[in-house]
């Protein structure tokens, strides 16, 4: 059903993160759905209110024309790279879709799962340089369906 879907992509806008994100665009994201990019940033010692409360709980969700906004996310701490910000705005306009950025702190390996429960996502996409067992490929993606 169109508008039910919460498709999320794990970003650090690296060049293997902005190969999953243009992936998805291509294979996963449908019309009406929300996609939801999940950065996640290391623990800081942040002396301001907010930082420490979205630290805890993560930011608020981002919408598309905030987050291209680089005067906004300087207080978030994130800069995302032209490339990402047009990969994005681009699939919003074709494929009418709701994008929307998320901010954690700490160890990516937790944040990225609690986004999963506390957005909550129908999946995840998370791309991999290949530097485990499977050396020879540069990258994969890897889907989880919820």
């Amino acid at each position: 059903m169109e508008g039910d879907r919460r498709v999320g992509v794990a970003v650090d806008f690296s060049a293997c993160s902005k190969k999953a994100l243009k992936w998805a665009v291509d294979n996963v994201v449908r019309k009406g759905d929300h996609f939801i990019l999940v950065n996640v940033l290391p623990e800081g010692n942040y002396e301001e209110g907010e930082m420490q409360l979205w630290q805890t709980t993560g930011s608020p969700l981002i919408p598309l024309n905030e987050f291209s906004d680089p005067h906004v996310m300087k207080k978030y701490g994130v800069h995302p790279d032209p490339e990402t910000l047009d990969i994005v705005t681009i699939a919003s306009r074709q494929k009418e879709i709701v994008v929307l950025l998320k901010i954690y702190w700490g160890d990516a390996r937790e944040k990225i799962c609690e986004a999963v429960d506390n957005i909550p996502l129908s999946c995840l996409i998370i791309g991999n340089r290949g530097l485990g067992k499977i050396k020879r490929f540069n990258v994969f993606i890897i889907i989880f369906y919820f």
